[in-house]
């Protein structure tokens, strides 16, 4: 677990800020981010949102010196005054020095407390405005300042593109990866926090990989209690469990300090849209959508735009029909894991679901019986099935999601990640299909790095109460 500030780049973002900052003549470059500052509890997280790139021309460049040019500066702390956003100052060490300079220091000395002079923050958050650094290869180093020029480490600079990069405060070689299933994966993940939203066939499955593969935090939302029809599905649940009505998160937390006492657990009694369990899921580095609705669905895309979170989706389905002769037949027998990195294609790009969809839900919760039987019948349409005998499905399924998390943080796939957007599997036929990222048609995000801007989410239903 970490409290060290974060700065958190969309994959997009950074491949941009890389092309202009080591553009191969060897020579310095800046450019500006404009970051969207989110304090989650005692954890500072300032979430890219736009940049500055300074162009050659206006400044003087040299392979161990730049000049920041006044005129950009100002420009950038209109932009970020607008919207109450952090800057960070960013050039690039072509030469590879993974260090602040005495030239850098000196450069900043000059510069940050202009910014200060000149933005007047409404935000309580003082520790806002930085500098960092990039080196070949596109590990980045960065540090905050207060107004009095105290300086603060940036503990970690997570990118989340078609690979997940992490860049820790105290690597000397940040371009070194650990190896994925080894003890330096597992102490890395123990600096993580994940987010399970729902606790039930492939989300208790999904918490408990996390939690044994090492995972340092984990927060768990779910609203419901374990039911008889249940126990053959949620793992680590009795029938004590049910006959009491516990909280499925509760089945967790029990289960989990027998084996992970050191585990940071937080479990949340609630619905993923209610405020509060929103905002408990901004302190969250990865999100992983394991629910049954749709309506939980589209709160997850919209928190992992809003709070640049990469979401893992897991789903399974058993499609039945009836024969001729009247009597039920498996279709199929399906799982779908899908990536969704902040300013990629979302669950909705993708057909997961619609605005249909979740009008559709809308007006079935309004009928409980209907609503109670649609989500039972959820992984086995056209059967009558209370308690569909799926944990195999679902344990591959959820395996799936997990592992897709390894390969992005620890890459080992020949042809990379890029390709692997979207997995499906059919064990009916034994076939796997996979979709890249550029499959999809992708629309703009309404709400990319907003943070915790009222309304959260964009959504007034989650509007703070007066």
């Amino acid at each position: 677990m970490r409290n060290g500030p974060t700065l958190v780049l969309s994959g997009v973002l950074h491949a941009r800020l890389q092309s202009h900052l080591l553009p191969n003549d060897g020579l310095e470059a800046a450019a500006i981010l404009l970051c969207t500052k989110m304090s989650c509890g005692e954890q500072l997280k300032l979430l890219a949102k736009d940049m500055v790139l300074v162009p050659y021309v206006e400044c003087a460049r040299e392979e161990d010196f730049i000049q920041w040019p006044g005129d950009r500066v100002m420009d950038a702390i209109d932009k970020a005054e607008q919207e109450d956003l952090a800057l960070i100052l960013i050039h690039s060490h072509p030469g590879g020095l993974y260090e602040f300079s005495n030239v850098d220091c000196e450069s900043d000395r000059r510069i940050i407390p202009q910014i200060f002079a000149n933005i007047d923050s409404c935000s309580s958050i003082t520790t806002t405005h930085g500098s960092a650094i990039m080196v070949p290869g596109g590990a980045i180093k960065a540090r905050l300042y207060n107004n009095q020029m105290k300086t603060t480490p940036v503990e970690l600079v997570a990118v989340y593109g078609d690979d997940i990069r992490l860049f820790w405060s105290t690597d000397l070689t940040p371009m070194k990866r650990p190896m994925a299933f080894t003890e330096e994966m597992r102490k890395e993940l123990g600096k993580l926090t994940a987010l399970v939203v729902g606790y039930s066939g492939t989300g208790s499955i999904t918490a408990e990989q996390l939690a044994r593969a090492g995972i340092g935090g984990l927060i768990v939302i779910d609203f419901d209690h374990v039911e008889h029809r249940n126990l053959n599905r949620i793992i680590n649940s009795t029938t004590i469990d049910a006959e009491s009505k516990a909280l499925k998160v509760d089945v967790f937390r029990r289960a989990v300090s027998s084996f992970r006492p050191d585990l940071d657990v937080e479990c949340v009694p609630s619905s993923i849209n209610e405020r509060e369990a929103v905002l408990v899921a901004a302190r969250a580095d990865l999100i992983f959508c394991c629910v049954d609705s749709e309506e939980g669905r589209f709160i997850c895309d919209a928190m992992g735009s809003a709070f640049l979170q990469p979401v893992f989706d897991v789903g399974v389905v058993i499609p039945v029909r009836r024969k001729l002769d009247g009597v039920l037949t498996i279709v199929d027998i399906n799982g779908r894991v899908d990536y969704v990195q902040p300013g990629g294609a979302s669950l909705r790009d993708r057909g997961i679901y619609s605005s249909e969809s979740l009008r559709a839900e809308e007006l079935a919760k309004r009928d409980p019986t209907a609503h109670a039987e649609q989500v039972k019948a959820g992984y086995m349409p056209g059967a009558n099935e209370q308690a569909p005998s799926v944990i195999t499905v679902n344990m591959q399924a959820a395996s799936l999601c997990v592992q897709e998390l390894i390969a992005r943080l620890y890459p080992y796939r020949l042809d990379g990640n890029a390709k692997f957007a979207q997995t499906k599997f059919g064990l009916i036929d034994g076939e796997y299909e996979f979709t890249a990222e550029s499959a999809f048609a992708m629309t703009q995000s309404y709400n990319l790095a907003d943070g915790l801007k009222e309304p959260l989410l964009g959504l007034p239903s989650l509007s703070k109460r007066p």
